[in-house]
């Protein structure tokens, strides 16, 4: 991949999220930038430390929970070293359901990690309810419009 590359990853239970990385990823192609979208459980830290566009797309899982797919790459990443993530320009969308008391609790901890780790936020958080689409959509169109401008 090139200078253009995009890392999105998603962490889900259900496939809301996976559903949504993926059209992060197929509408990348607009904002001049190659995506690659995987499942957090199919990188390594190595991979988010490396990349220079980071979007992450992350449900809650019970209560308050990351998913299962994510937990392990949480985890490496809440152990790195401090300013490891320097470089790397992120977006976090969460999904939740505000039934639920930790509502995009497991977004709201990548969001705090990365930026913890010394990533920067190019765009803030965007914590979806159940009825998530067009909020999603928006915010995944105003992030790829940022991204594109990350040299």
């Amino acid at each position: 991949m090139s200078d253009r590359k995009l890392l999105v990853l998603f962490g889900t239970e259900t496939g809301n999220a996976e559903d949504l990385a993926f059209d992060a990823g197929n509408s990348s192609k607009e904002f001049n930038l190659e995506a690659e979208v995987k499942g957090m459980d199919e990188v390594s830290l190595d991979d988010v430390i490396s990349c220079k566009r980071l979007i992450i797309c992350c449900s809650t899982w019970g209560e308050g929970d990351q998913p299962d797919n994510a937990q392990d790459l949480f985890d490496e990443v809440s152990e790195s070293e401090d300013g490891c993530m320097s470089g790397v320009n992120f977006g976090v969308l969460a999904l939740g359901d505000t039934a639920f008391e930790m509502f995009c609790q497991s977004g709201i901890e990548w969001d705090q990690i990365l930026e913890q780790k010394g990533g920067t936020r190019i765009n803030d958080r965007v914590d979806c309810d159940t009825d998530y689409e067009d909020d999603a959509a928006e915010w995944i169109e105003a992030t790829l419009g940022l991204m594109e401008n990350v040299e």
